[in-house]
């Protein structure tokens, strides 16, 4: 059982830390001399670096609220399980846990969505998707598979 719980509470972390990072890091398009996120608008012209703020229309308003969203709930979720595992009956189960990473992951994949049906509208075509936009949709499905576990999961002693 405890490993059972270590393996649970590592898969729970890996997704927060790749929410995290993608909810930050600068490069969810990239092209030749640029990068842009959620917050920035990167260019590298000469030598020098020149940033300035992301877009401010409604659809980056929408994905930012969503990954901000995901990376609350996954942390309310985290702490929610380390509550639960202390004062949870045996035999009960981790519901609260796995109903706030389900709807972590379910923020991430609207982020996600919003940001791949928007971004053809603004981004040119020569551009790619960085690691940032990828690691949302690889965080996506391990906050649902860990939310899942959540709420399978009984506690025993």
């Amino acid at each position: 059982m405890l490993f059972l719980l270590l393996g649970i509470v590592l898969l729970h972390i890996a997704a927060l830390v790749l929410l995290f990072v993608s909810t930050i890091v600068n490069t969810w398009v990239e092209t030749s001399g640029s990068s842009a996120d959620l917050w920035l608008n990167c260019s590298t012209t000469n030598g020098g670096s020149h940033c300035d703020p992301a877009n401010t229309s409604e659809w980056i308003q929408a994905v930012q609220a969503t990954m901000i969203l995901s990376v609350i709930f996954s942390v309310i979720s985290l702490f929610l399980f380390f509550c639960q595992l202390f004062t949870l009956q045996k035999g009960g189960r981790f519901f609260f846990t796995g109903i706030f990473q389900i709807l972590a992951s379910l923020f991430v994949m609207s982020g996600a969505i919003i940001y791949t049906v928007k971004n053809a509208d603004w981004v040119p075509e020569s551009a790619s998707y960085g690691y940032a936009y990828i690691l949302a949709w690889v965080a996506f499905p391990l906050a649902l598979i860990s939310g899942c576990i959540y709420v399978i999961l009984r506690k025993r002693e």
